[in-house]
């Protein structure tokens, strides 16, 4: 019913994995186009999620964003991705992103670049249109040979998750799908649109085939007020501790709101992700570091304002909306307001 709209399934820190496959269900229910996929290396592995959601749904489009080609020997995605366009008749769409800098080198799994992305997304265009790779290597390791079928001739959706304008400019050239990230105020949603388009029209490509989602966190009302500061100023402190320069540099954002945020006593000795360990008193502490302007990229308040936040979005450019960080039962008011 709504193809321009999709949802993370498991948003946040969830207890169980099981309570996908009811999300899921409920999601298709509502008509929600797109559940995106999104992984942590806990109990959200993005392969066995995806294969899940498969088997509990018949016509949501079930996307990774994100994966990292870097984790995993690249004829086993190949093979994820064509088992899971089988499984889900041509449903799925195969999502990856950079990752997160700290975690990579700690875990000692190659940092994607740029580069290795385009690699990576003409890589998975080869293999399932049945050809046989010889000699390839990239940052992850050499490959004397890779294939699959020899019969295939599959189209399965790239989606890339992107931030900065390399990675942008990448997922207008090679990919189906860019999602942007969440609070990226106008100008940045607007900027970011652009350049997919330009680079996508500069690549020989119909812009209009290129899919520009913006990740809009959607944090209504009738949310409990406890959790709604989790959704909002848990997740943004999580961003600012995770990758806060880049943050900041591309919404423009004042550097020494950051720095202070940062220095302050209780953010700096802080154990783990803000938004899955901070108690509703810690997030109370927290939130006056964060400017409001900061948070006001997001749909807030009555049902119908945050629809008419949600189209604002579109009016930016963007060809779908993911109303991040809720779980279908609490967009349930969000959708039937925007139905009307």
């Amino acid at each position: 019913m709504f193809a321009e709209l999709g949802f993370y399934t498991l948003a946040g820190a969830p207890q169980t994995s099981r309570a996908m496959l009811d999300e899921i269900r409920q999601a298709e229910q509502l008509g929600l186009g797109t559940a995106f996929i999104s992984e942590r290396f806990n109990i959200k592995e993005a392969a066995t999620l995806s294969g899940a959601a498969a088997a509990v749904s018949s016509t949501i489009t079930i996307a990774t964003a994100a994966t990292n080609h870097t984790t995993r020997h690249p004829i086993v995605t190949a093979a994820w991705a064509s088992t899971m366009h089988n499984i889900s008749g041509g449903r799925f769409s195969l999502g990856i992103g950079r990752g997160i800098d700290l975690m990579f080198n700690a875990f000692g799994i190659p940092l994607a670049t740029t580069a290795s992305m385009e690699s990576f997304a003409g890589l998975m265009r080869q293999l399932w249109r049945g050809e046989t790779v010889f000699n390839y290597s990239d940052i992850t390791g050499s490959y004397p040979v890779l294939r699959l079928d020899p019969s295939f001739d599959l189209d399965i959706p790239l989606t890339l998750t992107a931030f900065g304008p390399n990675t942008l400019e990448l997922g207008g050239r090679c990919f189906d799908n860019v999602v942007l990230h969440t609070f990226f105020n106008d100008d940045t949603t607007s900027r970011a649109v652009t350049t997919v388009k330009r680079a996508a029209e500069q690549a020989g490509r119909d812009p209009s085939t290129v899919k520009v989602w913006s990740c809009f966190a959607t944090i209504g009302d009738h949310i409990d007020p406890a959790l709604r500061l989790k959704k909002t100023v848990g997740r943004l402190a999580t961003y600012l501790q995770a990758y806060g320069d880049l943050m900041v540099r591309t919404n423009n954002w004042d550097p020494d709101v950051l720095k202070r945020f940062r220095q302050d006593d209780f953010v700096s000795t802080f154990q783990g992700a803000i938004d899955a360990n901070a108690s509703t008193q810690d997030l109370e502490r927290i939130s006056p570091l964060i400017p409001e302007q900061w948070l006001a990229s997001s749909a807030t308040g009555s049902p119908q304002n945050c629809v008419a936040a949600i189209r604002r979005q579109r009016e930016l450019g963007c060809d779908g909306v993911i109303l991040h960080g809720a779980t279908p039962t609490e967009l349930q008011p969000i959708i039937d307001a925007y139905a009307m």
